[in-house]
């Protein structure tokens, strides 16, 4: 039997790697700061596979509480084969001059610094194994500037960049790093206003885009991209940056200029 160690557990793409996960036959180390929420999901899981379920609540952005998550993943006695970072927000959307800056800096502390802290806590141990992979949840939007969400697309940039980065040093000892950088993927908001695309392009159901994931993972790829659509966007993105742009950002562009200078127009008349 494996372990993984999920965090982003109780709901979206973290519940949804644990399933699968579970389904595959692997021990859980559920991790989320909804103890319910995860003791809910684990004895579910336990039930359905005859799987094990360990439960950590902890808020990742917390030092004092992450370290638990550190801890067990660098323990040798209890060894984790599979990490999923699965953790993170989008979070306020808009014109960078109009966020809340606590906001935004609490995007990128989420969304970045215990993705690399716990990546670093569990690769001593499985470059000791020679075996392991770590899977980092990134976006599509890592691959183009997002007006309107210029910290959200940077953070996960940096997520795309490290996973790759460290794919190469790690993976010629037999563990494999992935960014899995889905598009628009179906939540339960979605699920109820029956939405079929959402602003980047077409809405993907979650295990399409964890079945993607495993499966690029175990082929030995640094990035994983669900969805050809998104495929296509990300091609362009790379190698037609201004078509990218004209193409898929121009109204955003727009929508958010337009809103950035009312918002000071408004202002400068009150």
């Amino acid at each position: 039997m494996s372990t993984a160690l999920v965090t982003g557990a109780s709901s979206g793409l973290g519940e949804a790697f644990a399933r699968a996960l579970a389904a595959r036959g692997h021990d859980l180390v559920l991790v989320a700061r909804r103890r319910d929420r995860l003791e809910a999901v684990g004895r579910e899981l336990s039930a359905a596979h005859g799987t094990a379920a360990e439960v950590i609540a902890a808020d990742l952005t917390d030092p004092r509480r992450r370290v638990a998550v550190e801890e067990r993943l660098a323990d040798p006695e209890r060894p984790v084969d599979v990490l999923v970072n699965g953790a993170g927000a989008l979070g306020a959307v808009g014109p960078l001059a109009m966020l809340d800056p606590h906001g935004e800096e609490d995007k990128i502390l989420l969304n970045v610094l215990p993705l690399v802290r716990l990546t670093r806590a569990a690769l001593p141990q499985m470059v000791r194994r020679g075996r392991g992979t770590v899977l980092n949840i990134s976006s599509v939007a890592a691959f183009a500037p997002a007006p309107g969400g210029a910290t959200y697309a940077a953070a996960k940039a940096f997520v795309t960049c490290f996973s790759q980065a460290v794919h190469a040093e790690v993976g010629p000892l037999g563990v494999r790093v992935t960014a899995v950088c889905p598009g628009a993927t179906r939540t339960a908001g979605r699920a109820a206003r029956g939405a079929h695309r959402g602003r980047m392009g077409p809405v993907l159901e979650p295990d399409a885009v964890v079945r993607a994931a495993l499966r690029d993972a175990e082929a030995g790829r640094a990035v994983s991209v669900p969805g050809a659509a998104y495929r296509l966007r990300t091609a362009l993105a790379r190698h037609s940056p201004g078509l990218h742009r004209r193409l898929f950002q121009r109204g955003w562009q727009e929508r958010t200029a337009r809103t950035l200078a009312e918002s000071f127009a408004a202002e400068v008349h009150q």
